[in-house]
């Protein structure tokens, strides 16, 4: 089962990433181009974060996962909640995180991305 500091490790080997608390000391937001692509919350166990998706890989995920919810307080159409229990792989989680990031990077224009 992952902990808060294996996330904010694996989003900070991100290019172009930056993290901060503009929500509060509880939610640690990473962040490429200025856009979010992770919430992490530093009090939840297990641990929970919000990170974005594709709507209609959004809505398969809540149904395959009990542990994949709507994005607590986010618009839920494009984020998901996760809750890192043990029905979830490392691997996995960590794709889950990749798309968000990848997500972001895609929506930025191409000359955020090329100073990436």
């Amino acid at each position: 089962m992952l902990n808060q500091e294996e996330i904010r490790n694996y989003c900070l080997t991100k290019k172009g990433v930056t993290e901060g608390l503009p929500f509060g000391d509880t939610a640690l937001v990473f962040k490429v181009g200025g856009k979010i692509f992770l919430i992490l919350d530093l009090l939840s166990q297990p641990v929970e974060f919000n990170v974005k998706c594709e709507p209609d890989i959004a809505i398969e995920l809540r149904e395959k996962y009990s542990s994949i919810v709507p994005g607590y307080h986010m618009n839920k159409t494009h984020w998901n909640t996760v809750k890192c229990d043990q029905s979830l792989k490392r691997d996995f989680i960590y794709s889950m995180i990749d798309r968000s990031y990848d997500l972001i990077v895609r929506s930025l224009s191409k000359k955020e991305r090329e100073m990436l």
